[in-house]
């Protein structure tokens, strides 16, 4: 069978030193930010739909507010736009909670969230979400994968509200079946 969903990584350490930035593998500054994006956004382009694209920053040093706005929200902002492409999904890559915060920040102050793996293989959902999202999340999370009718199971007719919800905003896959599955599973399940 073929793999409904395609598995980028992007690892932005490399992109800093392939850009030989003079701040090497420090994400600071808007033009630097600017400048990665711009790698991202040519390095996606062409791919097929649809994919998680998982945005690397374990190998950078810093990460400022300035540059994680550049990188993160505006990279969001134009795939979530009704324009772009359907089907790209983000999930960040950081190594500890301080990049998170930066990033979460980012997230917060333009209303977006995302997917993000602090620490390797810890799962959050960062930025602006409901509760009702959150627990939704949550649930997806954990159990990697749910099935049409499951998150009403769950949690009632607000959690299959919530799930669509994060399908919507691309913080959950929701397959052609209906069947509902978590950006970390996907990147993580080679069988299907």
């Amino acid at each position: 069978m073929t793999d409904p969903v395609r598995r980028i990584h992007i690892d932005l350490g490399e992109i800093a030193r392939e850009a030989a930035t003079p701040v090497g593998a420090n994400l600071v500054t808007r033009p630097t930010g600017r400048a990665v994006r711009g790698a991202i956004e040519t390095r996606l382009a062409g791919v097929r739909r649809p994919a998680v694209t998982v945005v690397d920053f374990s190998r950078v040093s810093v990460l400022d507010f300035s540059c994680a706005d550049e990188v993160v929200a505006k990279l969001l902002l134009r795939h979530l736009d009704p324009e772009a492409p359907r089907g790209s999904y983000f999930l960040f890559r950081v190594l500890d909670d301080v990049r998170a915060h930066s990033i979460s920040e980012v997230l917060d102050r333009h209303r977006l969230a995302a997917v993000c793996d602090v620490c390797g293989n810890r799962f959050r959902l960062l930025g602006t979400v409901s509760s009702d999202e959150q627990a939704a999340w949550a649930a997806v999370e954990s159990r990697g994968r749910l099935a049409p009718g499951d998150a009403a199971a769950l949690l009632g007719r607000r959690g299959e509200e919530a799930v669509l919800s994060l399908a919507r905003r691309r913080l959950v896959y929701c397959g052609p079946g209906g069947e509902t599955t978590a950006l970390s599973t996907l990147i993580r399940d080679r069988s299907r």
